[in-house]
């Protein structure tokens, strides 16, 4: 399957959504349980676009598959640290799509100055970890009990990854 990793344009936005939505409807992966409202993911997208903070798409054919993007914390104190978020779409799993995605966020925030990029994974999602992993992150700790589903609980893990 051939695909290719971009820059997020504005017109993605409207695909960008769809995606996250779709992710977040699984239950099992994202903090949220459905995409967020239009409107403030238009906003999200256009002040990546504009701040020219790290934010890209994979795309198959004109179908948008996956996303990651890295959003810089807003204290002067944590301007060298950006929070990671990444997903691909439930029939794109398995093809590499999520490394590229990955691996393309990450050259992006090192030319954006950043230092630590950290993320959230639930404890299940072990895929995820061992990528993360391979790519240098390192577990930090674990927010017990942090996502509560249908009644169930689940920790979160927090990793880090630290440019040298």
């Amino acid at each position: 399957m051939h695909f290719s990793i971009i820059p997020i344009q504005e017109k993605h936005i409207e695909a960008f959504w769809y995606a996250v939505d779709s992710v977040a409807r699984e239950r099992k992966f994202l903090a949220f349980l459905e995409g967020p409202p239009i409107e403030s993911t238009k906003e999200f997208v256009l002040e990546h676009i504009k701040n020219n903070w790290p934010q890209v798409v994979a795309m198959c054919g004109e179908q948008l598959v996956g996303w990651c993007d890295i959003s810089p914390l807003d204290r002067p104190v944590f301007a060298h640290v950006g929070c990671l978020g990444i997903g691909v779409t439930a029939p794109y799993r398995g093809q590499g799509i999520g490394e590229a995605l990955l691996s393309t966020v990450l050259q992006m925030a090192k030319l954006k100055g950043l230092t630590r990029i950290e993320l959230t994974v639930r404890e299940h999602n072990q895929t995820a970890i061992s990528l993360y992993e391979k790519y240098g992150f390192v577990k930090e700790g674990v927010h017990k009990n942090a996502v509560r589903i249908d009644g169930e609980y689940e920790h979160h893990i927090f990793m880090a990854l630290l440019f040298e």
